[in-house]
């Protein structure tokens, strides 16, 4: 389902303690909203319009993947998560009984009332766009599409971030083909990965689209502007003027940073999630975690017969890790199954990037490798910011910013002038910030690091910065003790 193809308005389901809002795709319980991915959703709008019913596995398969081949597992881990969801059977109150051989069926009471629909889905024609066909379903993002597809009809201006690799292009396809029938005028692709920094944008702009900005400033339209990264600045001032010029105009924006204008709404794209050790028990299990179905399904397209056991799942989850739960990454090491097996797999994943570098040959360039999603970014850096960034790559794990001035700084790259670039670094998606108690740490991702590491290998600088390094986790340790033993003492 996740297709939003119903035209008429929608009721809102009711069942205990709960309101199913079908059309806002929003589950109240009292006045607080449960947290619940979009197959969820979806496997529970089928079971509740059907409530009383048996409800076969092959048609909720139908229904809720109608353009994937998906395996029964899927809809086992999804209906797992709905139940925990609702707290099924934990009060007593039982929602969705498995009907050995047959199917499900939600057996609770369930009425219905008419809901305001905040928005007034309209048809479009199909040739109302110029959107890119995807070539694959997106996964692990229902939650993360379902909030833009909510949000993004009445705030105008939405810009996704996130680091190399992470999939925002693809997120942002997602949700332009799920708002196809909001938009009167229909939704408009334009990637401007190619355009070269000195380009006038406007002129591009209104080029890619066949249009001039009289005939744009009436149309209801979204515009999707994909990589905008390089011409942040020019595209910046672009959006105020188109939003100013056109009051009926969306415009969705994918940047590794964040524009920075007035209005702008921003969501950064989090890496996929990994299971932890404690949590390998099953395949069931495992398979609940995104990165680990990434895994697997692209797996599957490679090696004709692949299937997940138990005994591979500290391997693949061990991929995964390495791999930052980056999709891009995954996908790239997946493809290489066939040739090299799981174990050998796990293997190569930790010599650095080599391994993936080899995608498809009809991907856009910096997606054909992981070196490449990266360098994409690195090169439109400052000499200053590309410096800092292969200097904080001495940094096996996280570092706070005294740390980086301690180790890393020198006469030019000090105080206030190196803070202010690895925030930036953290803005750009390049470094992740994150808050612990009273400091904030920064970390690179294993792929940016190992990235850097082999920009810096043949560096002047590397040798000193090691020494420096490892005086500096000298320092810290023998204070930690020091620390213990005063503590011991008093």
């Amino acid at each position: 389902m996740n297709t939003h193809n119903d035209l008429n308005p929608a009721p809102v389901l009711r069942f205990g303690p709960y309101a199913f809002h079908v059309r806002q795709r929003l589950i109240l319980q009292g006045d607080r909203p449960l947290r619940m991915g979009g197959r969820a959703l979806d496997i529970l709008q089928v079971l509740v319009e059907r409530a009383g019913q048996v409800v076969s596995k092959e048609q909720l398969i139908a229904r809720v993947w109608p353009t994937s081949v998906v395996e029964e597992i899927n809809l086992r881990v999804h209906i797992a998560a709905l139940r925990r969801a609702l707290g099924d059977g934990g009060n007593g109150q039982r929602y969705i009984a498995n009907v050995p051989q047959r199917g499900y069926s939600f057996i609770a009471p369930v009425t219905s009332d008419e809901a305001e629909a905040p928005l007034t889905p309209v048809a479009v024609p199909t040739h109302q766009h110029n959107l890119p066909a995807r070539l694959t379903p997106v996964t692990g993002r229902d939650a993360l599409i379902g909030s833009l597809v909510r949000q993004m009809p009445v705030c105008r201006l939405m810009t996704i971030t996130g680091a190399p690799g992470v999939g925002k292009t693809a997120v942002a396809l997602r949700v332009a083909e799920l708002l196809l029938q909001y938009f009167r005028d229909g939704v408009w692709w334009v990637d401007l990965a190619d355009l070269e920094e000195s380009a006038p944008l406007l002129d591009h702009l209104l080029h890619s689209l066949a249009t001039d900005l009289c005939t744009l400033n009436g149309r209801h339209a979204l515009l999707v502007l994909d990589n905008c990264d390089h011409v942040r600045g020019a595209c910046a001032a672009l959006v105020e003027t188109l939003l100013q010029a056109a009051p009926r105009l969306a415009i969705l924006i994918t940047s590794r940073e964040a524009l920075g204008v007035q209005s702008e709404t921003v969501h950064c794209v989090p890496l996929l999630a990994i299971p932890k050790r404690s949590t390998l028990e099953t395949v069931e299990e495992a398979m609940g975690y995104p990165a680990v179905q990434l895994f697997v399904s692209r797996a599957r397209a490679r090696q004709h017969g692949f299937s997940l056991r138990k005994q591979d799942l500290p391997g693949v989850r061990e991929i995964c890790r390495q791999l930052d739960g980056l999709p891009l990454a995954i996908e790239l090491a997946a493809s290489q199954i066939d040739a090299l097996g799981l174990i050998g797999l796990q293997a190569q994943v930790e010599n650095g990037l080599q391994l993936l570098g080899q995608g498809r040959r009809t991907a856009v360039p910096r997606h054909q490798s992981m070196a490449a999603a990266i360098d994409w970014s690195y090169r439109y850096l400052t000499a200053m910011e590309q410096r800092v960034l292969l200097r904080l790559s001495v940094f096996n794990t996280g570092f706070t910013l005294e740390a980086a001035l301690s180790v890393i700084s020198c006469a030019d790259l000090a105080g206030s002038r190196l803070t202010a670039i690895i925030e930036g670094l953290a803005r750009k998606s390049l470094l992740i910030q994150q808050p612990i108690r009273a400091t904030v740490r920064y970390w690179m991702l294993n792929t940016v690091r190992r990235y850097a590491r082999d920009q810096f290998e043949c560096s002047d600088e590397k040798l000193d910065l090691e020494q420096r390094h490892a005086r500096y986790l000298s320092r810290t340790r023998s204070a930690s003790g020091r620390a213990l033993v005063v503590e011991a003492v008093e």
